[in-house]
């Protein structure tokens, strides 16, 4: 199964004809998340926590979600790591601006590739060799809004609601491949509280949602990225981290 943030980004368009007209979207809407995207696009150094649901689809059409949280630290342009735990074990993702690395920490497996020198870039091709997506890889680029609204061909600003303790204005985006929707934190800051994204090509129609919170600016140490293999621990190829993680 496509990782559901990657068809956000390919900005596939239906034709030509809808390729010329123009997304229809309400101006709050437009000017909330413009000024998310340029939040999140001039922080330099931060981190954050979330909460992720993946939706899987069975052949025979039984929806089932997997609950798994992390911990994403960002500096930018080039550097990134994630921690994850969930019910397929630990595993930590680093980005030095030359290599990716995954780290497993309960079969003591890593893999290491290397990758474009920009976070962009590296977000890009990770999703389409490695089949390796960060958590709302999507808010993490340095232009946010232009990678979101790829694929839209309609906004809508739907209201204000509570995401935990914070009140979040909360907009509504339908497009070709996709629909989602994002709440945006109310007050000083416009940081996304709660991403959804609707794959509506891949059969059953699945899920995917990142909750996030704890948002941290902060310079962070070279080390905070860099990757020592654990002693012991074995290398693997990517193709072999994917199979895994699929099941196989």
């Amino acid at each position: 199964m496509r990782p559901i943030h990657a068809v956000l980004a390919a900005g596939v368009v239906a034709s030509t004809a809808l390729a010329d007209t123009p997304p229809s979207v309400e101006p709050k809407a437009d000017e909330l998340l413009k000024r998310m995207s340029t939040e999140l696009g001039n922080m330099k150094g931060f981190s954050f926590e979330t909460a992720q649901v993946m939706e899987v689809v069975t052949r025979d059409g039984e929806k089932i979600q997997g609950i798994a949280g992390s911990t994403v630290h960002v500096q930018r342009p080039n550097k990134l790591r994630t921690e994850r735990v969930g019910p397929l074990g630990g595993g930590t993702v680093y980005y030095d601006g030359k290599s990716l690395s995954v780290f497993g920490k309960r079969d003591n497996l890593y893999a290491t590739a290397n990758v474009p020198p920009t976070l962009d870039e590296t977000i890009d091709f990770a999703r389409e060799n490695l089949s390796i997506d960060a958590p709302g890889a999507d808010l993490l680029y340095s232009d946010p809004y232009k990678v979101l609204m790829e694929d839209v061909v309609s906004g809508r600003y739907l209201g204000m609601e509570p995401i935990g303790d914070r009140m979040c204005h909360h907009l509504a985006y339908r497009g070709h491949e996709t629909d989602w929707q994002i709440w945006i934190e109310d007050g000083p800051h416009a940081l996304p509280c709660r991403f959804v994204i609707v794959s509506k090509k891949e059969p059953g129609e699945p899920e995917y949602e990142v909750t996030t919170s704890s948002w941290k600016a902060e310079t962070l140490p070279p080390e905070t990225f860099a990757f020592t293999p654990p002693q012991g621990a074995t290398r693997i190829q990517f193709i072999q981290v994917a199979e895994k993680a699929k099941g196989k």
